[in-house]
């Protein structure tokens, strides 16, 4: 034991003295001998020497003394227990990582070879981290591995007596939990989950074809529905004429999501006879206690699957949401009903209301100054005076803002966050127009401030957004918040009630988000511009609305200048420099015109932070690529910003996500 400690504890010096020894007698032997010179190296080579062995052997025998001091008490059979125990020990050095003793069990465990102290911890344990130890802690944060078994291990640092205060040497205690962990694997990937599926088409579905080919297209969907969970040993029964439930263990659900929920293609293979092509949103709840929770959990992420535009998969656990597909076009599905359904419930909240306040998202556009134009009128038609929450010196909707200022009905109509926050009393509604996310709004103050919440948007929900909203009229299919505005307005107004700048401003909006009507426009979308020129708007003043100086075209085709092309069809324009986010904008729109271009971005220099601005012409979800980024939007218009980050590092991060997109 005694030699294998010095091994341990005494540094090779034998190299270091021979080599010194040479020095001295090069100095003796050199043409001109030095001997005064030569003696005086050979009595400081002896006097080093000297004090090397003293030191080394107070050190041998401090580290003894610790040695002997763990069992110090113990009898030989003590000792022998102590080296037979079913509790792995290993003692090391932190400072070179040697290890100086183990007992057989952790030998046994770790497959460490009998000369032992001829190791390494880095060598013999490589998964082992010991810096939890030099942080004053008695135990590894994670469970080490070492030849497929577990161990938990614990242990503490001593600064053996007689040796300086810089050598410490490291106790570890191994106690092996492979069964624990493997019984806690085994329970996790047997926990039940609940999911939600529904057919999201069923109405066009049953519009299509004759009755047999109905009949036939059904029965196509429950097979592959059934062909899909074939083999997951789960549980699967039809709730309603197009809900169905289904039970699985998370461990088949694992194989599941790693085929990125391929039902939701193999169903969209299924088309009727007038093209129309089958989807389904599936809503999945994992991670409850119970199978209330998880049902639960189910409902709330097929209702987020739906108000995201349906063909997808929401996963809902006890802290977030996860999404799945959602690329494809939605359709128009909302009703006339479910309008004058909302617009009834909102006059009677605006009716009720000790005040109204009205609120879009931070740096204002057209589109969230028009819907609340309209709310505005909605409230004075019902003789409330409507305050519109909004930065006055940071918007994009000056011009809009400007004609609806010089109006008497608006006079001190547009506050602040911060003045809305001081004013707001117990009983004010806070409409919040075009956003549903808390973290969008102008005043998140002023929302958490007001018991009564109406929401009014048309953007896809993301994983955060507004809860308990006392009227939720969301619908990711209309093509603006102006839109939707417009269609609530037809049934609690009159068109002469409706001023004309009130009129322009919805209709603003709406040219705004669809691109003169280019795009994410239907039916409904129309008929909701035909009802404002009626109520007086000039689509000669909407346009005019739109105008811009010359300098803001140079900047415009400056940013332009900038773009290049990436995967052939997609243009990325970067710039390291301040942007007008209104001009960003306005050059990711122009970017589309180009010929082949799918898709365009815009990323830009903001303060500390970057901005960024995505256009598509539906092919691509720009919404999904920035969902990635902390953005939002929907599948044709969206955004993000990146609070701190270059626009170098923002523009590789983009790049990654365009190329995961595609890759899932």
């Amino acid at each position: 034991m005694a030699k294998r400690i010095t091994k341990l504890t005494e540094p090779s010096m034998r190299l270091y003295f021979i080599c010194v020894v040479i020095f001295a007698l090069m100095t003796f032997c050199t043409p001109i001998p030095r001997l005064p010179l030569a003696v005086l190296e050979s009595l400081i080579i002896l006097a080093l020497y000297y004090n090397y062995r003293s030191t080394a052997k107070k050190r041998r025998e401090a580290i003894q003394r610790y040695i002997d001091d763990v069992t110090d008490d113990m009898t030989a059979a003590d000792k022998a227990s102590m080296l037979s125990a079913p509790v792995a020990m290993m003692v090391f050095r932190p400072d070179t990582q040697e290890i100086l003793w183990t007992n057989n069990s952790f030998r046994e465990l770790t497959g460490i070879r009998e000369n032992i102290f001829e190791d390494r911890v880095d060598e013999s344990l490589p998964s082992f981290s010991y810096q939890w130890l030099l942080e004053g802690k008695d135990e590894a944060p994670e469970t080490v591995v070492v030849n497929e078994h577990h161990f938990r291990v614990f242990g503490a640092l001593n600064h053996p007596s007689g040796v300086r205060r810089s050598t410490l040497l490291a106790t570890t205690y191994w106690f092996d939990v492979t069964e624990a962990d493997m019984l806690r694997a085994e329970r996790e990937s047997s926990r039940p989950i609940v999911g939600i599926i529904m057919l999201d088409n069923y109405e066009e579905l049953m519009k299509a074809g004759t009755e047999a080919s109905r009949s036939a297209n059904l029965a196509r969907v429950n097979e592959k529905l059934s062909k899909w969970l074939e083999g997951t040993e789960s549980l699967f029964t039809r709730l309603d004429r197009n809900r169905f439930l289904f039970v699985i263990s998370q461990q088949k659900y694992a194989e599941l999501a790693q085929a990125k929920f391929s039902v939701l293609d193999a169903v969209r293979e299924v088309v009727t006879e007038d093209g129309v092509a089958a989807t389904l949103s599936i809503g999945v709840g994992k991670d409850a206690e119970d199978f209330a929770t998880l049902y639960q959990y189910a409902t709330l992420s097929i209702e987020m699957a739906l108000s995201r535009g349906g063909d997808q998969v929401v996963v809902r656990n006890q802290l977030d949401f996860e999404f799945y597909g959602g690329r494809t076009q939605a359709s128009e599905k909302r009703t006339k009903v479910k309008s004058r359904v909302m617009a009834n419930a909102l006059g009677e909240l605006i009716s009720d209301a000790s005040q109204v306040f009205i609120m879009g998202h931070r740096h204002a556009d057209m589109d969230a100054v028009g819907a609340a134009a309209g709310v505005a009128c909605i409230a004075r038609k019902r003789g409330k005076k409507a305050h519109i929450v909004i930065d006055m010196d940071n918007n994009a909707s000056e011009a809009v803002l400007a004609r609806l200022s010089a109006l008497p009905e608006y006079e001190n109509t547009f506050i602040s966050g911060n003045d809305a926050f001081i004013m707001a009393r117990s009983g004010a509604l806070l409409v919040v127009v075009d956003t549903n996310r808390p973290d969008f709004v102008e005043s998140e103050q002023l929302l958490d401030a007001c018991n009564r919440v109406a929401v009014i948007d048309h953007h896809r929900r993301a994983a955060s957004y507004i809860e308990s909203a006392a009227l939720n009229f969301h619908e990711p299919y209309a093509s603006s918040a102006s839109e939707l505005v417009t269609e609530l307005l037809q049934y609690l107004v009159e068109p002469n009630d409706i001023l004309r700048a009130e009129a322009e401003a919805l209709l603003a909006g709406m040219v705004l988000d669809t691109k003169n009507f280019t795009r994410r426009t239907g039916g409904r979308t129309f008929e909701a511009a035909a009802y404002l020129r009626r109520a007086g708007a000039d689509t000669a003043d909407v346009q005019r609305l739109f105008q811009s100086g010359l300098q803001d075209m140079v900047e415009r085709y400056n940013i332009i200048r900038h773009a290049e092309m990436y995967r052939e069809d997609i243009a990325v324009a970067a710039l390291d420099e301040e942007v007008d986010r209104v001009t960003a904008a306005k050059a990711t729109d122009e970017l589309l015109t180009l010929q082949g271009v799918r898709a365009s971005f815009v990323l830009y220099r903001h303060g500390t932070g970057v901005y960024l601005s995505a256009r598509s012409l539906g092919e691509i979800n720009v919404q999904l690529i920035m969902e990635k980024l902390g953005g939002g939007g929907n599948s044709s218009t969206a955004g993000a910003q990146v609070p701190d980050g270059t626009v170098e590092a923002v523009r590789e991060q983009l790049l990654n996500a365009i190329d995961e997109y595609f890759e899932e």
